[in-house]
């Protein structure tokens, strides 16, 4: 059996991106800066929280997708993670930080418009994220 590496620990929300097939790429969203999205998200969540990439999360009809799990606080508060779906300009991005950085699911509201981001996703999808 193979020793498994430890997660990094943190307090705050866990902010996946999905750069598989569809989300992320010149092919589906041209003139989107998706290299800088990213960078945005880990210079923006900074230490109040984690960023990281996964490959494809099976809801690429919603591309770009961006998964914010709830900070320690938040699941105490009941929350699940939140799916956001057509992540695509720097506006979007700016309320993804800033919802993170004021706690994020369970602790927060999302600014702005970001509610109309929000998605239930495939329990397939769900699945490959982890989540069940």
């Amino acid at each position: 059996m193979s020793p498994r590496r430890a997660r990094p620990v943190t307090d705050g929300c866990t902010v996946t991106v999905c750069r598989g097939c569809c989300c992320g790429t010149e092919r589906k969203h041209p003139g989107v800066d998706h290299t800088g999205q990213v960078a945005a998200l880990v210079a923006g969540v900074g230490d109040a929280g984690r960023v990281r990439v996964t490959d494809c999360l099976d809801a690429c009809e919603r591309s770009n997708v961006v998964v914010v799990g709830p900070s320690p606080a938040g699941r105490r508060a009941g929350a699940r993670p939140t799916w956001l779906a057509n992540v695509l300009h720097p506006e979007t991005v700016a309320e993804v930080v800033d919802w993170v950085r004021g706690g994020g699911p369970g602790v927060g509201d999302p600014p702005g418009l970001l509610d109309l981001c929000v998605f239930t996703p495939s329990r397939r999808a769900r699945m490959e994220a982890g989540e069940i």
